[in-house]
């Protein structure tokens, strides 16, 4: 298979997303490309970073095959694709052969954003002041984003992008009820309820919890400042979370190693509609994990710490699974900027996936593994 024939076969499947990387030398370093509706006509959008600055260009469908090729013959030696159930991979060698892999998946469900402009207008637009923003440093008082903080700002903007993918799921007929553990210092807990309350006229409740007492009265002072009445802060722990009523949407960003699977617990037994989870210092199944066969890797610390960080992720996309979501694994941020950039984005569909769940115990008990979350479900 050729780059051109992947090209066609992943749009005419419903291209989502491609990836240019790999460049080492020459800007930019990756440029991503999506689909978008230009004058009612289905085309793309090339996004790429240069001098900190996003740069945007509007790529036909008839164009795109020859944009990507003329790409990858100036430095860039990887793309991937991904489709609605068509994925594919194109390594170039140091000679400029290409060599194209490509797999089928099951079809991807959850709504994919095609309008126009999607990454070139951020959610919160630069130019716009917005009160938290300056207040937390991300923007001066015109609505300039300072140049040190402007990977948070498009991080800020990627997650509200995730969380606008996920709003049909979420009940338009009552107030939408979000917990968030692990909130911090709450970028991006702020910018959640001035999404959706501000921008999109929902009626939301945000309860954000966290265990260092003064970051909750600095995020309370300030949601009282803004006059965000239904988002409150409190000392908590997902372990002993007890709190009453529906969670629609839960929410858990880098919170360390299994307070991860103690907030996907408490979503699971709260049936919440949807789940993100950034996950962070996954260390539980670096400690447990032995395998005779895999010895030769294990050995060294720095393979098998990332190795028991994969398989602690992947294990937790296959639990929720089993209790009936629809789990998508997601580029958050930029691998550059932070090592930590999974996502897990899962939605309740109520469809239990349990054909895999013996190979899945196989798989668990061959490597040793007993993850906290697997505990978890399985004492209730």
């Amino acid at each position: 298979m050729t780059v051109t024939e992947l090209l066609k076969d992943t749009m005419e499947d419903g291209l989502i997303l491609a990836v240019l990387s790999g460049r080492k030398d020459g800007d930019p370093k990756k440029i991503r490309i999506r689909p978008l509706m230009l004058r009612g006509e289905e085309a793309y959008q090339a996004e790429y970073i240069l001098d900190n600055k996003a740069h945007h260009r509007n790529i036909s469908r008839d164009e795109l095959a020859d944009y990507i090729e003329d790409q990858l013959s100036k430095g860039f030696r990887q793309l991937q694709v991904r489709g609605k159930s068509l994925d594919g991979t194109v390594l170039v060698s140091k000679k400029g052969r290409a060599s194209v892999n490509c797999k089928h998946h099951e079809e991807v469900h959850l709504p994919v954003i095609t309008a126009h402009n999607r990454v070139k207008n951020y959610i919160l637009p630069e130019g716009t002041p917005v009160p938290f923003l300056v207040d937390l440093g991300v923007m001066t008082s015109e609505g300039r984003v300072i140049a040190a903080k402007y990977d948070k700002f498009r991080q800020i903007n990627r997650f509200l992008e995730y969380i606008r993918d996920v709003l049909p799921y979420l009940p338009d007929d009552r107030e939408i009820h979000v917990l968030d553990f692990g909130c911090g210092k709450s970028y991006l807990t702020f910018a959640l309820y001035y999404y959706l309350h501000e921008k999109e006229g929902r009626e939301v409740r945000i309860t954000g919890l966290d265990l260092k007492a003064d970051v909750i009265r600095k995020c309370s002072q300030l949601a009282q400042q803004y006059g965000y009445d239904r988002l409150s802060f409190r000392t908590g722990d997902a372990a002993d979370y007890s709190g009453e009523g529906d969670i629609d949407m839960m929410i858990t960003l880098h919170a360390c190693d299994t307070a991860t699977d103690y907030a996907l617990n408490t979503a699971v037994r709260n049936k919440a509609r949807v789940v993100l989870s950034v996950p962070c210092c996954q260390h539980e199944l670096n400690r447990q994990i032995k395998s005779e066969l895999l010895e030769p890797v294990l050995r060294y610390g720095i393979l098998k710490e990332r190795m028991a960080a994969l398989l602690t992720d992947g294990i937790r996309a296959e639990l929720l699974r089993e209790h009936g979501y629809e789990v998508q694994l997601l580029e958050f941020i930029d691998m550059e900027h932070t090592p930590k950039n999974l996502l897990i984005r899962a939605v309740l569909t109520e469809k239990k996936e349990t054909a895999d769940s013996e190979r899945l115990s196989r798989m668990m008990q061959s490597l040793n593994l007993d993850p906290a979350l697997h505990r978890l479900l399985s004492e209730q």
